[in-house]
């Protein structure tokens, strides 16, 4: 009897082991086809974004050409740098310039996107019609829209300077001027930079359409009570929807400031890929372009980069630490 148990016993086990090794092998067998499926995205991740990721780092402390071994030179390219931002000259002008762009056509946007939001949000008729009208020229090519606006602001015979000649005021220079509207005596003298901004404002269709979409969440209550206490259609836009927009306000605030640094095909056709006139075009995404691949100095274009990267999460941490004191959150508690 005692031999009998022992035997039921060990088949019980061998047969526990056998099924423990066969569940073991059926997850590895899926793990290892999990594995090869995301294996694509993997190899991509790694080619793509980590191996480039860390070869900037150890190119912008290097001389390199792209065309021989880089040479370590150690923080050379950084103290380059510095040396353009006191002068103003090179990555400095570059700094300079699109700061003065991202000053301009962030709020622009955010301003002209709640405003067209906020219209298109009122039931009227063929509403449907004026907002795909609206976001249309957000769905246009950069490169159609660029050549468009080049001809549209030709200093000579553009249509938006004969507009400008038809109402007595004096033509500008737009693509071909150096001059900044906010930094001259006289408001009215608009140059390459101020003609940039004019162009971002054509796709602000994005942002409206994410302003409209918010719009429609705001509780309908809330504009009835502040109806009820009196307040009229702009004391509604500020105390009601403005807040309740803060949200995707800040969203698009961050959104809008990384895009106007990365900005560069519109850049590059306006300009002919040379920052001209005068390099008052030249902003850091072209900077950095033709200083990697047509001054083959990918050591210096790493080192601003990595700069520009620093520069970026300083910026986008500040605006989230301030953005407890000015973002409401619906339903979250303060």
């Amino acid at each position: 009897m005692e031999c009998r148990g022992r035997l039921i016993a060990r088949r019980i086990g061998s047969q526990v082991l056998t099924l423990g090794i066969h569940n073991l092998s059926s997850r590895f067998r899926r793990n290892l086809t999990g594995l090869a499926f995301v294996s694509p995205w993997l190899l991509g991740l790694v080619l793509l974004f980590v191996y480039p990721f860390v070869a900037s780092l150890y190119w912008s402390f290097c001389r390199f050409d792209l065309l021989s071994p880089p040479q370590f030179i150690g923080t050379e390219h950084y103290r380059r740098l510095g040396s353009e931002i006191v002068a103003g000259q090179g990555f400095g002008r570059a700094i300079w310039n699109t700061v003065y762009f991202a000053s301009l056509s962030v709020p622009l946007s955010i301003v002209l996107g709640i405003g067209l939001a906020t219209m298109l949000s009122w039931n009227v008729r063929g509403q449907s019609i004026y907002r795909t009208l609206f976001f249309l020229p957000s769905v246009v090519p950069v490169v159609a829209s660029s050549t468009l606006w080049l001809w549209l602001l030709d200093p000579r015979d553009g249509i938006v300077n004969r507009l400008l000649e038809v109402a007595s005021l004096p033509k500008q220079l737009w693509f071909k001027g150096a001059s900044e509207a906010l930094m001259t005596p006289s408001w009215f003298d608009f140059g390459s930079k101020d003609a940039l901004v004019l162009m971002s404002l054509w796709g602000v269709g994005n942002f409206m359409v994410i302003y409209l979409a918010a719009i429609g969440d705001i509780p309908k209550q809330l504009y009835e009570a502040a109806e009820l206490d009196g307040a009229g259609r702009v004391r509604r836009l500020w105390h009601v929807t403005l807040p309740m927009l803060s949200p995707v306000i800040f969203f698009n605030l961050v959104m809008g400031m990384i895009q106007s640094v990365q900005a560069f095909t519109q850049v590059y056709i306006v300009s002919e890929g040379t920052g001209e006139p005068a390099t008052w075009s030249l902003m850091l995404s072209l900077h950095l372009f033709l200083s990697a691949f047509q001054d083959l100095d990918m050591g210096y274009a790493s080192a601003m980069s990595w700069l520009l990267f620093v520069s970026l999460l300083m910026a986008t941490a500040f605006l989230f630490r301030t953005s407890r004191h000015w973002v409401h959150y619906h339903g979250v508690g303060r």
